[in-house]
C-alpha cells in the first residue's frame, strides 16, 4: 500500500508542475482545460489498462501501447518538474534574501514564475515527446543496412571475401506492418551474402505470435553456405506464468521448430563445418547463456570437436556471454555474433562522433564490433523491438560483415 500511495504523491507532484508550466505559458482557458482533459484521460487509461495485465499472457499490443503511452506522458514532464524544481529552489533563495534583507513589505517578496523557464521547460520537453513519437511511427521500421569488414591474419584463403549476413531478436510479436516487415525482407535479399545467421529471440514469449509471419520470413532467399540460427532468452517462454509445466514445454518446443518453419538450421550447443574450396571454417552456435539470464548455452560442449587451430564464428545471442566466457577462452573463438540489447531502442549514435545508449551501463558491447586480443564480438542492435514499441537513435539494424584476411579492422 505504501508505495501505490508514495507513486501517487509522485504523479501528483509532477502533475502539478507541468501544469503550472503550461498555465505560465498560457491564460487561454479552452487550451488549459484541453490539456487537463487530455492528461487526465492518458493517466486513466495508463491506470486501467494496468488493472488488466495479465501475467499468464505476457506482453501484447496494448501493453505496449500502454507503455508508449507511460513514456509519452511521464519522460516530458519529468522534464518540465526537473526545470521548474530548479527555479522554485532559485525562487526560495531569493526569497529567503528578500525577507531577512527588510524587503519592501508593500511587494511579493516571494518572485514570481517566469514565463521564460515554462517556455524553456516546454520546448526542452517537446524534443523527447517528438522522439518518442516519431519512434513509435516511423523509427521503429527504419531499418538500416550496416556493413563492417573484420580482418584476420589466420583466415582461411578461401574464406577471404566471406559474406555473412545477419539479424537478431526479430520478436516477430510486436509487427503490425506486414509491408514494413516485406520491405525489411528485401533489403536482407538485396545482400546477396554467402550465408545468413539469425541470433535468437524469434517472438517475445509464445510460438503463435511467428505464425502469421512465417511466409514472410520464407522469401529469404537461400543463401551458398546456409541459414543458421540460435535460440534467444525470449524463446524460451520464461517472462510469462505458465498454467501448467507441459504447456511451457510445448511453447518451446513450437518455438525451436519455428526456425526451421523459416528455413533455418538451429544449433543447439553444436556445430558445423562450413567447407568452401580446399578450406573450412566451424560455426558454432549455443543456446542462451546470459549473465544475468538464462544460462543454457555451453560453449565447451558446443565447440568440443575442435580445435584451437580452427577458425571459429560463434553465434550467441547475449554479448555478456563474450564478456565472461568467450573472449578469453583458450579455444581462440575468432569472430562472435550476438544482440539481445537491442541498444536499448533509445540513444544517439553519429558514426565517428558520438554512440550513446543508457545501455551502455548495464553491457560494455551493446551495439556494433568490439575487440579483445585479436578477438572480436559484434553486437547486432537488433530486427525488432520489445516493451517500447518504437526506436528512437537506435535504428533496426540488418549486419553484412565480410571476413578479410590481414591484420587491419575498417
Amino acid at each position: 500500500m505504501f508505495r501505490w500511495i508514495f507513486l501517487l504523491v509522485i504523479i501528483s507532484i509532477i502533475e502539478i508542475y507541468a501544469f503550472q508550466a503550461v498555465k505560465t505559458f498560457t491564460k487561454t482557458r479552452w487550451v488549459l482545460l484541453a490539456y487537463i482533459i487530455v492528461s487526465a484521460s492518458a493517466i486513466a487509461f495508463i491506470a486501467y489498462q494496468a488493472t488488466k495485465f495479465d501475467r499468464s499472457i505476457g506482453q501484447t499490443q496494448m501493453t505496449m501501447i500502454t507503455l508508449g503511452t507511460v513514456l509519452l506522458v511521464i519522460v516530458p514532464k519529468l522534464i518540465i518538474t526537473f526545470v521548474l524544481l530548479l527555479e522554485d529552489i532559485f525562487r526560495i533563495i531569493i526569497a529567503t534574501k528578500n525577507y531577512f534583507n527588510n524587503y519592501n513589505e508593500d511587494a511579493a517578496y516571494f518572485p514570481e514564475r517566469r514565463k521564460f523557464i515554462s517556455q524553456l521547460a516546454l520546448g526542452l520537453a517537446a524534443i523527447p515527446f517528438s522522439s518518442l513519437i516519431y519512434g513509435m511511427t516511423l523509427g521503429k521500421y527504419n531499418y538500416k543496412v550496416i556493413k563492417q569488414t573484420v580482418f584476420f591474419p589466420d583466415l582461411p584463403d578461401d574464406f577471404d571475401g566471406f559474406t555473412i549476413t545477419q539479424i537478431s531478436d526479430v520478436h516477430s510479436g510486436s509487427f503490425d506492418d506486414p509491408e514494413k516487415i516485406e520491405h525489411a525482407i528485401e533489403l536482407v535479399n538485396q545482400q546477396n551474402s554467402d550465408m545468413i545467421l539469425f541470433t535468437g529471440d524469434i517472438v517475445n514469449t509464445h510460438a503463435k505470435e511467428m505464425h502469421p509471419w512465417i511466409d514472410t520470413f520464407n522469401m529469404i532467399k537461400s543463401h551458398p553456405f546456409g541459414k543458421f540460427s540460435v535460440l534467444g532468452n525470449h524463446d524460451y517462454g520464461e517472462y510469462i506464468s505458465w498454467p501448467s509445466q507441459a504447456e511451457k514445454d510445448e511453447n518451446f518446443v513450437g518455438i525451436k521448430n519455428l526456425y526451421g518453419d523459416i528455413g533455418f538450421n538451429l544449433l543447439l550447443n553444436e556445430s558445423v563445418k562450413i567447407k568452401k574450396g580446399n578450406s573450412e571454417i566451424a560455426l558454432v552456435g549455443v543456446e542462451n547463456w546470459g549473465h544475468n539470464f538464462k544460462k543454457a548455452g555451453d560453449i565447451n560442449i558446443a565447440s568440443q570437436h575442435l580445435n584451437k587451430e580452427d577458425f571459429k564464428i560463434v553465434m550467441s545471442h547475449d554479448p555478456s556471454h563474450w564478456e565472461h566466457e568467450l573472449k578469453d577462452h583458450p579455444k581462440h573463438f575468432h569472430l562472435t555474433l550476438s544482440g539481445h540489447t537491442h541498444g536499448m531502442q533509445f540513444g544517439i549514435e553519429i558514426p565517428g562522433i558520438i554512440q550513446w545508449s543508457p545501455i551502455q551501463y548495464l553491457y560494455k558491447q551493446w551495439a556494433g564490433l568490439y575487440e579483445n586480443k585479436g578477438r572480436y564480438v559484434y553486437v547486432n542492435r537488433g530486427f525488432g523491438f520489445h516493451a517500447y514499441p518504437g526506436r528512437v537513435g537506435i535504428m533496426p539494424e540488418i549486419t553484412v560483415i565480410e571476413l578479410k584476411k590481414g591484420n587491419f579492422v575498417v
